[in-house]
């Protein structure tokens, strides 16, 4: 389409830049109330398509008083900007030490207790694989490119090992959900080693025997709320954005309703394939960068059915396990995962009865699913959420490359998609890029 340049100006009387951010997710929210401190120097104007700010980190009633928290749970004490953004609102996120409970019967292991049958048959397979990562992370630059499969096979480790231990542990950290096989072994090796991501110190007997610190946050709905009103910008929620067209000074934008706006600047918060489908004119190189990045659609079960549990997990209700990991039989490579919400989230801890999540990974791996087992009767809530993958190809070509996006035709992104699935990485790339956005020359 094409804009009448001479429609509404960009800059205002003051000189200020007229800023476009469409998204109010962690990442658009970080940015936008970034810019909103300088008001000398931004006009700060949101697009959002739902009718509330949060993106994926949304909270839901789910029947008699209870709200739960779906989508984002929590972090650990390495997401020191969200959790100051949230205690400079008023919020105060719980610390609780993370219980996991991997696999059933002769398959179970965890992070605390004693030595599992699994831990002890595999004790040589945890040993030297310390000291894989320990190389990875020396030579990263030729590893980048070597999915975590690759150089599992290549070192020799067991289908157990692979299957059992390592790609559950790392699904359920990094959300790379049946993909992992397809990661980069460089993200392996930072899950242990890298101090600004790791969660807890490789252990050489039991591969993890800590109960690391997490925070798990009080309701998102309360913080997205109060976040919108201490940012200095003009919300317009519900509105989508059907075209964005870089046109030489200008950015000019037009939302599904057919109307038309100008602005000098425009910030995409959203996933790198919406981003694509709204840009009327992307480049080669934006082509090829967002491209890269892979999504799958998974679908979350908020739920009651215990006996479901019991048949799946090794779940006693005595101990405190917050996460739950199985491996299907038929296909060891690909998993399922469970919340038990009631020890991890503070206002779901008083419910009388067990609320869990349980979440089905990739769609297209449906013939694996036991989501019809569960009773329906139990069933609180369905949200299916679009998912990418961290598959090497999007460490060798999307995150190494979106340095050479930034700024180009008036055009800044952000979102977790830039490096990886942590609610952490969508907010520290929001504030990064109003940080590196040009202010308006004197």
């Amino acid at each position: 389409f094409f804009f009448d340049l001479s429609m509404s100006k960009s800059n205002d009387a003051s000189g200020r830049k007229r800023v476009l951010v469409i998204g109010a997710g962690a990442a658009g929210m970080a940015a936008a109330w970034s810019l909103g401190r300088f008001p000398d120097r931004f006009e700060v104007v949101v697009w959002e398509a739902a009718p509330c700010a949060g993106g994926v980190a949304t909270s839901e009633d789910v029947g008699d008083g209870v709200v739960i928290n779906d989508g984002v749970q929590g972090g650990a004490v390495s997401y020191r900007n969200t959790l100051l953004l949230h205690e400079q609102l008023g919020f105060q996120s719980t610390p609780v030490h993370m219980k996991i409970s991997f696999g059933k019967g002769s398959a179970y292991w965890g992070n605390y207790g004693e030595e599992t049958e699994l831990i002890r048959r595999l004790g040589g397979e945890i040993k030297r694989f310390e000291g894989v990562l320990r190389w990875i992370g020396r030579l990263e630059p030729l590893f980048v490119a070597l999915p975590i499969s690759l150089v599992l096979r290549v070192f020799r480790f067991s289908k157990d090992f692979q299957e059992r231990m390592v790609y559950p542990l790392v699904a359920l950290f990094f959300g790379t959900g049946n993909q992992t096989h397809r990661v980069s072994s460089v993200l392996f090796a930072r899950v242990f080693l890298d101090p600004q991501l790791r969660l807890f110190d490789y252990d050489p007997k039991m591969l993890l025997a800590q109960s690391p610190q997490m925070f798990a946050f009080a309701p998102l709905r309360d913080i997205y709320k109060k976040f919108v009103e201490a940012t200095n910008a003009e919300f317009h929620f519900g509105r989508k954005v059907a075209a964005v067209d870089r046109a030489g000074d200008a950015v000019l934008v037009q939302d599904v309703a057919g109307a038309r706006e100008r602005f000098d600047e425009v910030v995409f918060a959203g996933n790198a394939e919406g981003v694509l489908k709204m840009m009327a004119r992307p480049s080669r190189l934006e082509r090829f960068v967002l491209g890269n990045v892979q999504y799958y659609d998974d679908i979350t079960v908020t739920h009651g059915d215990l006996e479901y549990m019991r048949r799946h997990y090794e779940i006693d209700l005595a101990r405190p396990d917050q996460y739950f990991i199985k491996t299907y039989d038929q296909d060891p490579g690909k998993c399922e995962m469970s919340f038990m919400l009631n020890n991890y989230q503070p206002h779901v801890s008083g419910c009388k009865t067990p609320v869990f999540q349980t979440i089905f990974l990739d769609e297209r791996d449906r013939h694996l699913w036991t989501i019809d087992e569960i009773q329906e009767d139990k069933v609180l809530l369905r949200k299916w959420w679009r998912q990418f993958a961290h598959t090497w190809r999007h460490f060798l070509f999307t995150v190494p490359l979106m340095r050479f996006l930034q700024g180009r035709r008036h055009s800044w992104f952000c979102g977790a998609y830039t490096l990886a699935n942590t609610h952490e990485i969508a907010t520290i790339s929001g504030l990064a890029v109003a940080e590196r956005l040009p202010p308006p020359p004197p």
